[in-house]
């Protein structure tokens, strides 16, 4: 049986209206809603000019695979959390700026990004440590539709 722990996705950037209907077919087949134990995403909720937060318990490996893959493909910016599975994995927050690849960082339950003393000799400077928190707390753009 796969790990599960629970886990929340932002997403914002500009949306294609052509690709709604896959994006709520994604969403729903995550079975993500807007609220902790919410009712099932409508499209409705989607609001141009605000970004979309989504959530769920009980995520397979804590990630939202086909969710992450659209949005990449998309360049969807978003910024995904998602609880430690003791003994697994640790909570981690997944950064996506609309390119390159997403970053990994590691938080705490509460999502607040934590940093190791090997992590932390490794970049080195305080200027490098507070770029690498600026990183971690990327700013989800609003939606836009076009």
């Amino acid at each position: 049986m796969t790990d599960r722990v629970s886990a929340s996705i932002t997403i914002g950037g500009v949306l294609d209206r052509s690709t709604l209907p896959e994006l709520e077919s994604i969403v729903r087949h995550e079975g993500l809603s807007t609220g902790w134990d919410g009712a099932p995403f409508h499209l409705a909720e989607l609001v141009d000019g605000k970004s979309l937060t989504l959530k769920a318990h009980e995520v397979a490996r804590g990630a939202f695979e086909a969710l992450e893959a659209f949005c990449v493909r998309e360049t969807l910016p978003f910024v995904r959390w998602s609880g430690a599975c003791p003994g697994q994995w640790g909570a981690e927050r997944l950064v996506f700026t609309g390119s390159g690849e997403p970053t990994r960082f590691p938080c705490d339950e509460d999502d607040y990004v934590v940093i190791g003393e090997d992590h932390l000799q490794r970049l080195a400077t305080f200027e490098a440590a507070l770029a690498y928190f600026e990183g971690a707390n990327f700013v989800v753009p609003p939606i836009r539709l076009r």
